[in-house]
C-alpha cells in the first residue's frame, strides 16, 4: 500500500518539505511497511508574476517622506464616515470651544475642563436674549425641518438623490443624524456663527454618509462629485458654506482616517500585498485556467506505481484530485491504483456548487468508478467545505470534522498535527479493505 500526498495552494519547496516530513512521520508510524510519497507541484505548476509585477500599481513605492496625497486623505475620510457616519460630529463635540474662564476642551484634557464645558453647553441659553435661538440649535432645527422626500423634479437635491439611488435611504439618514446624541452635543457647543457653519457641514456629511452606507448593498451609483454636491446642497440648506469643510473636525478626522482605515493601507501596501498573495491566489487562478497540466502530472505520479494507493490532497491539491478522478471515471478509465481519496480543507464541494469544478456539471453526481472519498474539514477553516450534502445519498462520500481550536487562517494548516485526522484515515483504510 502507498500513500501519495498532494499539497495545497501557495506551498513552495521549503514549506512543502517541512509539511511532508510531518505527514510522512505520522503515516509511517500508523501504517508499518507502507510507502509514503509526495507529489510536489508548487515550482512547476504554481503561479509566479511573469513580468515581475509590472501590472500592479504601487509595487514600486514613491519617495520616503512625501506629503500625503489629498485625494488619498479624502478617500480615507469617507471610508471612515461610511463605517461611522456620526464620527465627525463626535469629533466636533469633543474638540470643544472656549468657555467661561478661558478653558478650551481641545487643549485641556482634564476632567475639570470636561465638566466645565459640559456645564457651559447645558446652560448656554440661560443668558440668551428672549426669542433668540443659539447658533448650533438653529442649525439642528433646520436639519429637523428638511423634507424627508424632496421632489424628483424641480429640485436639485431631490433630482440628485433619485439619480444616485440614495433617495430610499435619505429619510432614515436624516432621522438617524438629527436624533443622535452626537448631533445634539455638537450643536450645544456651536456658540457662534463660524462654529454653526462648521456644524452645518458636519451634519450634511453625516446625512450623506448615512445614506451612502445604507444604499451600498442596494447598488447605489454615486460618484465622488455627486457626493460632494449633495454635501454642498445640504450644507447650504442648513445655513453653512458647503465648499468649506469643518476645519477642526476635518483636521482630526483626516489624520485618524489615514491611520485606521483600510484604503490607505491597501494603497500603500498594494504591491507588497499582491506579491505576498500571489502564490496562494495565483495558484488557484492558474489551476482554473491550466489545470490540465497539473492533473496530467498527478496522473503520471499515481500510475507510476500500480499498487493500491491512498491519495491525500490538501486544499487545492484535493480539488485537483477530485477533478482528475472524476474526469477519468467519466471516460470509463478509472485511475489505476486509486483506492481511497482523502481531501483535507478542500474547496471541491463548494466549487461544484458554483459550477466551477472542472470535472462535473452543476448538480451532477460522481461518476461510476470514482473511489471512496473521505472529506476532512474544520468548521473554523473558511476554505474547507462539506461534501456529503452536495452529493446526497452517495455512500462513497463521508465528511469528518476535526477541531484544531485555532482561528483562520491557522486552522487551514493545523490538520496535520491532529491525532483525529490520522485516526480517521486509519478507519477509512480499514473500511476500504486496502492491504
Amino acid at each position: 500500500m502507498r500513500f501519495l500526498f498532494v499539497h495545497g495552494t501557495g506551498v513552495r519547496r521549503e514549506r512543502h518539505d517541512r509539511l511532508f516530513a510531518l505527514v510522512r512521520e505520522r503515516l509511517t508510524a500508523g501504517f508499518r511497511g507502507a510507502a509514503v510519497d509526495s507529489c510536489y507541484w508548487g515550482d512547476r505548476f504554481g503561479a509566479t508574476l511573469g513580468a515581475g509585477g509590472r501590472s500592479v500599481p504601487g509595487l514600486r513605492p514613491g519617495p520616503q517622506g512625501a506629503a500625503p496625497d489629498p485625494v488619498d486623505e479624502e478617500t480615507a475620510e469617507w471610508a471612515l464616515l461610511l463605517a461611522d457616519p456620526l464620527c465627525e460630529l463626535r469629533v466636533l463635540a469633543e474638540v470643544g470651544r472656549p468657555g467661561a474662564g478661558g478653558h478650551d476642551r481641545g487643549r485641556d484634557g482634564g476632567h475639570g475642563a470636561d465638566a466645565h464645558a459640559d456645564e457651559a453647553a447645558d446652560h448656554e441659553d440661560d443668558f440668551a436674549m428672549p426669542g433668540v435661538q443659539a447658533a448650533g440649535a438653529r442649525v439642528l432645527a433646520l436639519l429637523g425641518a428638511l423634507p424627508p422626500a424632496p421632489p424628483r423634479t424641480g429640485d436639485e437635491l431631490g433630482a440628485l438623490l433619485h439619480g444616485t439611488g440614495l433617495a430610499a435611504g435619505y429619510a432614515a439618514a436624516l432621522d438617524s443624524t438629527a436624533d443622535s446624541a452626537e448631533a445634539a452635543r455638537a450643536a450645544a457647543r456651536a456658540a457662534d456663527e463660524p462654529q454653526a457653519r462648521e456644524l452645518a457641514t458636519a451634519l450634511a456629511r453625516a446625512v450623506t454618509a448615512a445614506a451612502l452606507a445604507t444604499a451600498a448593498t442596494d447598488g447605489a451609483d454615486c460618484t465622488a462629485a455627486e457626493r460632494d454636491r449633495l454635501v454642498e446642497l445640504l450644507t447650504t440648506r442648513l445655513g453653512g458654506d458647503g465648499r468649506v469643510p469643518g476645519a477642526r473636525a476635518a483636521a482630526v478626522l483626516g489624520r485618524l482616517a489615514l491611520r485606521v482605515t483600510t484604503q490607505p493601507l491597501l494603497d500603500a501596501r498594494r504591491g507588497s500585498l499582491t506579491v505576498g498573495a500571489t502564490p496562494v491566489l495565483g495558484d488557484i487562478l492558474r489551476y482554473q485556467s491550466r489545470g490540465h497540466e497539473l492533473r496530467a502530472f498527478l496522473h503520471a505520479r499515481i500510475t507510476a506505481d500500480p499498487g493500491p494507493t491512498v491519495l491525500i490532497g490538501h486544499s487545492l491539491g484535493g480539488v485537483a484530485l477530485v477533478d482528475l478522478l472524476a474526469l477519468a471515471a467519466a471516460r470509463g478509465e478509472a485511475v489505476p491504483g486509486a483506492e481511497l481519496l482523502v481531501t483535507v480543507g478542500s474547496q471541491a464541494p463548494f466549487l461544484h456548487e458554483l459550477g466551477a469544478l472542472t470535472a462535473l456539471e452543476p448538480g451532477a453526481k460522481l461518476p461510476y468508478g470514482f473511489p471512496r472519498w473521505l472529506n476532512v474539514y474544520d468548521r473554523h477553516d473558511v476554505l474547507s467545505y462539506l461534501a456529503e450534502p452536495v452529493f446526497p445519498g452517495d455512500a462513497r462520500v463521508t465528511d469528518h470534522e476535526v477541531r484544531s481550536r485555532q482561528p483562520f487562517p491557522a486552522c487551514h494548516s493545523a490538520y496535520w498535527k491532529q491525532d483525529a485526522l490520522y485516526e480517521r484515515i486509519e478507519q477509512a483504510v480499514t473500511e476500504a479493505e486496502i492491504g
